[in-house]
């Protein structure tokens, strides 16, 4: 009898250490490696549609800089406990202009094919039309890619990057959307440095 309960004592102590293992090792991804994040609201559409289930890495901006054209979750600026969704459009020392619902930065006209419909801009808010904004150091500008439904840089301005949880990498759900995100813009425009006018623009 002692033996049989010997016997079921260890194997309890062993699916709990397996159970704190895991959970161990969950908390630790979770807090410093990548945490999931549901999609809600229509901000992102048609790249993201609410209800979807994303990966967010939050080491890869310890690896390598932002790049225009990634997709971040980031702190809101009106409110730090909601966390917004939006794509990189401008990078620190970058002019981000809307004229004339056409965006451009550092006087080149992105081709924004990921769009639902064009920029709008906000009455009464930071961007104006035909006004360049010079992103300050250490902050990104970003807009979500449903123009007329996202409350973006447009309406608050650049953002700080330490606001930033991290970089979508991933979307888990729905199972016909899964896979990888892709960055949509041509790779010339990603660095910090973009060729403008025939010569060399470096931005730090």
């Amino acid at each position: 009898m002692m033996r049989i309960l010997k016997g079921m004592f260890e194997f309890v102590m062993d699916i709990l250490e397996t159970v704190v293992f895991i959970g161990s090792l969950f908390i630790v991804v979770y807090l410093f490696i990548m945490q999931p994040n549901q999609v809600k609201g229509a901000s992102m559409d048609p790249t993201f549609n609410s209800g979807d289930y994303i990966f967010t890495s939050k080491i890869t901006y310890k690896m390598r800089g932002f790049e225009r054209g990634d997709v971040v979750v980031f702190k809101s600026p009106k409110n730090p406990d909601i966390e917004y969704i939006k794509r990189i459009i401008g990078l620190p020392g970058d002019e981000v202009m809307v004229k004339d619902s056409v965006v451009s930065v550092n006087g080149i006209v992105l081709d924004e094919g990921y769009i639902s419909d064009k920029t709008n801009l906000w009455e009464g808010g930071f961007s104006k039309n035909g006004e360049p904004t010079k992103v300050p150091p250490g902050e990104i500008f970003v807009m979500g890619d449903n123009r007329p439904r996202s409350s973006d840089s447009r309406e608050f301005g650049p953002v700080p990057e330490s606001s930033v949880i991290g970089h979508v990498f991933y979307r888990y759900f729905p199972a016909n959307k899964v896979g990888t995100i892709n960055n949509p813009f041509p790779v010339k425009l990603r660095s910090d440095i973009l060729i403008l006018r025939g010569y060399f623009l470096s931005f730090s």
